[in-house]
């Protein structure tokens, strides 16, 4: 079956294929932990207009979670892919973070949630921004969920100097129960990020947060950073203690990270995985990770090939939006509804973005059922008056 879908100037003819079997893999994979950041279902009956509270359709949202773990995958719950400082409030954080978390119980599977000051609109000192902290690691703790201490919008706009965050960072990791996960977020994913860990100046801003993690090695599993810089991520993972796992968030170089350095003497260095693109490859994901528990290398670049090309279409600037896209595939795939999010965010792509991740979902063959989904796309291309 050929279709067509609209590009900047005119209409492109593809040529839709077959959906693939994806074979289900339960159960973790023992060369790498993986996770993939779940995006929020809106409800498509509610208010979730920009600025509103976010009114969530709980069934489809849980649902996609299921289907993660079906391919293996843990779960991040409540991060940026969530929507979170982007339409996801408080009160719905807590109300994901703990239905997330009984079912993950339930299945035996692993889940970890952020923890950040979002609970309040504003602060106006180091301390507020402490204790905001601590308030929603403590609630993420009683959860029986894993801690991802996420970066802070209001200590980055506070904070004087490396000296503000390494005050409230050692307040957090003297406090936890069990190792957290740290996150660096960079600016291309939220501007108002820029500068964190005390400087603009990246090789500073990892110098401050290497000491950190040595200083509190027993207190953190891993590191996740987000700046989409191969060659930063893997001198920095270089310089982890022992024990400290890295955790890639970089969408446009993953198969490389998590592949691990190609030395003469093996793998001497690798990159674990919690990928807001896992969520839209979960079956790929799945099945790269199982070639290389058998050894399998060829296999694993075979498989993570063909998702590269999208996931960097769906992360492309502005990288903020890589939500919309998330969703887009969720509900061409049949596991929502309707194309709704939270906040109004599904018009934050165009229409010839949203086209363009159709077809190379289509390249990947990670279109579950592809009529259904085309289909779909041809609702959406009708309604914005996109006709042939």
């Amino acid at each position: 079956m050929t279709i067509a879908i609209p590009t900047a100037s005119g209409w492109e003819s593809i040529e839709l294929k077959p959906a693939r079997d994806w074979v289900r893999h339960p159960e973790p994979y023992s060369s790498r932990v993986a996770f993939a950041a779940a995006h929020v279902v809106a409800d498509p009956r509610g208010e979730n207009v920009p600025g509103a509270p976010a009114v969530i359709d709980w069934d489809s949202t849980l649902a996609f979670r299921r289907g993660l773990f079906e391919y293996g995958l843990g779960v991040a719950e409540a991060m940026d892919t969530a929507q979170r400082n982007m339409g996801l409030d408080w009160p719905a954080v807590q109300e994901l973070v703990s239905r997330s978390a009984d079912q993950a119980r339930d299945f035996g599977a692993r889940i970890a949630s952020g923890a950040g000051t979002d609970q309040l609109t504003s602060v106006s000192t180091i301390d507020d921004v402490t204790n905001c902290y601590l308030e929603q690691v403590a609630f993420v703790e009683s959860t029986g969920s894993q801690v991802i201490v996420m970066a802070s919008r209001h200590l980055a706009a506070l904070a004087a100097g490396a000296e503000d965050y390494r005050v409230v960072y050692e307040s957090i990791l003297s406090q936890v129960s069990e190792p957290v996960i740290l996150h660096w977020l960079g600016d291309a994913f939220d501007p108002q990020l820029a500068g964190y860990w005390g400087s603009t100046d990246v090789a500073a801003a990892t110098d401050t947060f290497v000491e950190l993690v040595a200083a509190h090695a027993d207190k953190i599993d891993g590191v996740k950073v987000s700046l989409l810089s191969a060659e930063h991520e893997t001198g920095l993972r270089a310089r982890l203690p022992e024990g400290v796992r890295m955790y890639t968030g970089d969408d446009f170089n993953y198969p490389e990270l998590i592949r691990g350095d190609d030395t003469a003497d093996g793998d001497t260095h690798h990159s674990d995985a919690l990928l807001g693109a896992f969520a839209a490859i979960a079956p790929a994901a799945s099945a790269a990770l199982a070639a290389l528990d058998a050894g399998d290398l060829a296999g694993y670049d075979a498989e993570l090939a063909p998702t590269l090309a999208l996931s960097r279409h769906l992360f492309e600037k502005p990288t903020f939006y890589y939500k919309t896209g998330i969703a887009f595939l969720s509900w061409l795939n049949g596991y929502q509804p309707g194309f709704t999010m939270v906040g109004g965010l599904q018009s934050a792509r165009s229409v010839v973005h949203l086209a363009r991740a159709f077809s190379l979902a289509n390249d990947a063959q990670l279109l579950v059922n592809p009529d259904l989904a085309a289909k779909r796309l041809g609702l959406l291309l009708g309604t914005a008056g996109v006709e042939r």
